[in-house]
């Protein structure tokens, strides 16, 4: 699929100076949907054409930094989607017609259980894993999570993520010589796979350093009256 992927791609590419921006805002809003689209096709040659100034600006930091905006608004605008279609739908709905929307009963019961044990901060961490990325904001949606939360720990989440593809993309064009998007894309996948575990390791500090503030903070009397007003 990331091969046929990166074939059109490589076609939209011919006009990246044009409507590059457009089309990595298009992509990474369906990626971050219920569509099974895979960042990597996007993200990482958008880095690589930045630095190859064959984006709209033609400067390799301006237009990486752009595309990694567009990046980002791409992916809030997917997992808004997410977010008010569950909220719309219901969870009835989603666990009986969900498999006709890339969403079957197995995946979205994980996402479910790892929303309802970690609570907020799930939104963060599963934007920068794989498989779980994208439907993570279904659990959000179904709970009626605080939009400004979700926007908050959603755009942080995706905004590492963009920027990790981004700058892969950007250091392959650094490298002499040509390749096709294809090998483009799956050298950068390969260079993601091996550094993945600096990933993980930030995302354990960073959860290990939030999990207690938060209880700190809910378990302040300021916290617990204004849970009881409400």
């Amino acid at each position: 699929m990331t091969d046929l992927i990166a074939n059109y791609i490589e076609l939209a590419a011919r006009h990246a100076h044009l409507w590059g921006f457009l089309l990595i805002f298009i992509f990474m809003a369906i990626e971050s949907s219920i569509i099974p689209f895979p960042s990597e096709v996007v993200m990482i040659p958008a880095g690589f054409l930045a630095f190859r100034g064959e984006l709209t600006l033609g400067s390799p930091l301006a237009d990486a930094a752009i595309a990694v905006i567009c990046g980002i608004l791409g992916s809030m605008s997917g997992a808004y989607f997410n977010y008010y279609l569950a909220l719309w739908l219901g969870r009835p709905f989603l666990h009986k017609f969900g498999k006709y929307f890339f969403l079957p009963p197995a995946t979205l019961e994980r996402a479910e259980e790892l929303f309802r044990e970690y609570g907020d901060i799930t939104t963060f961490v599963c934007r920068l894993l794989p498989a779980i990325r994208q439907v993570i904001s279904v659990p959000a949606g179904l709970s009626r999570m605080n939009i400004s939360r979700f926007s908050f720990f959603t755009g942080l989440g995706a905004g590492i993520w963009v920027i990790i593809l981004t700058a892969i993309g950007y250091y392959l064009g650094s490298l002499a010589g040509d390749m096709t998007y294809k090998d483009l894309v799956h050298k950068g996948k390969d260079i993601l796979h091996h550094n993945y575990i600096w990933i993980i390791i930030g995302l354990v500090i960073i959860v290990a350093v939030y999990i207690p503030i938060h209880n700190m903070i809910m378990k302040s009397p300021g916290s617990k009256k204004i849970q009881q007003q409400s």
